[in-house]
């Protein structure tokens, strides 16, 4: 007698691999929600998750590296 279970008809799905902006999107998405329930102890957390997640380091690096104005020179006159 054959056993028919979850087992058999289990399909495993890839992961997709998320971009950095959409894993920064999704912290920033979380720290909305938990500031507007007024969770201040879980939005306190998140940021401290968001400020020191790889995702974030290279989000803010190719913001600034890819910046129009980077050539512009800023207050000291020399770019």
């Amino acid at each position: 007698m054959e056993q028919s279970g979850a087992a058999d008809h289990e399909v495993k799905r890839e992961k997709r691999k998320r971009t950095p902006e959409e894993v920064v999107n999704r912290y920033q998405v979380r720290i909305v929600k938990a500031q507007q329930k007024g969770r201040w102890n879980k939005v306190k957390v998140l940021q401290g998750l968001l400020t020191h997640s790889q995702s974030a380091k290279i989000v803010a690096v190719e913001r600034v590296t890819t910046n129009k104005g980077k050539g512009t020179p800023g207050v000291d006159g020399q770019t």
